[in-house]
């Protein structure tokens, strides 16, 4: 769920937020979160920052894009 400002609003035990297998190991890392009915998105670096939000069905379009 999102708040005002795309923020994650969190339930009962918050966002369940996980670090992408292509971030790098310098910490210069994008998380993801299941939110309800779309994908969230932030920087590691900034927790209470922006969260970019997509449409779920628009996530797995885009992860299951061929590499260019």
């Amino acid at each position: 769920m999102t708040g005002a400002a795309g923020r994650a609003v969190p339930g009962p035990s918050g966002p369940v937020w996980r670090k992408s297998s292509r971030s790098s190991q310098n910490h210069d890392c994008v998380e993801v979160a299941n939110l309800v009915g779309v994908v969230g998105v932030r920087d590691s670096k900034d927790p209470a920052g922006p969260v970019l939000t997509f449409p779920a069905y628009s996530w797995r379009v885009f992860l299951a894009a061929p590499p260019r």
